[in-house]
């Protein structure tokens, strides 16, 4: 997968040292961020980084098609960055890890689409994840 740095500068986008930074926070192929965490983050960095500065190249990002907007279980939406490979994802519903998963994309059969446009297909499997399930466990 192209980090999205590469991507963006392939595409002659302005990369100011702000927007340089959030796109370097969003790498990695696993990357689920909220808006907050993308800030925590780059704000390490950078510290002049600001939250509106965030929000609005999340928001470009998205309108670019070079991040997926992913609604979460939390109720935040999340950011990710692999737009280059058809995925769904699969979500811990305790502790709400997210991570990417490559299956083949459900099909909708002619009859069933009531004479909708189908655009796209986004599968959330909701688990729980190693970690939690040890935690019931022991828990118990």
């Amino acid at each position: 997968m192209q980090p999205l740095v590469e991507r963006l500068r392939d595409r002659g986008w302005r990369l100011t040292a702000q927007r340089r930074v959030i796109a370097e926070v969003m790498a990695g192929e696993h990357v689920h961020l909220a808006a907050d965490e993308v800030f925590v983050r780059a704000r390490a960095i950078l510290p002049e980084v600001s939250l509106a500065t965030v929000y609005n190249t999340l928001h470009e990002l998205v309108d670019m098609g070079e991040l997926l907007e992913v609604a979460h279980a939390d109720g935040r939406k999340r950011y990710d960055p692999n737009v280059q490979h058809p995925h769904h994802h699969l979500l811990c519903v305790e502790c709400g890890r997210m991570l990417d998963v490559h299956v083949d994309d459900p099909r909708l059969p002619d009859g069933e689409q009531h004479g909708f446009e189908l655009l796209g297909v986004d599968v959330t499997f909701r688990a729980r994840c190693p970690d939690c399930v040890g935690a019931r466990t022991t828990a118990s």
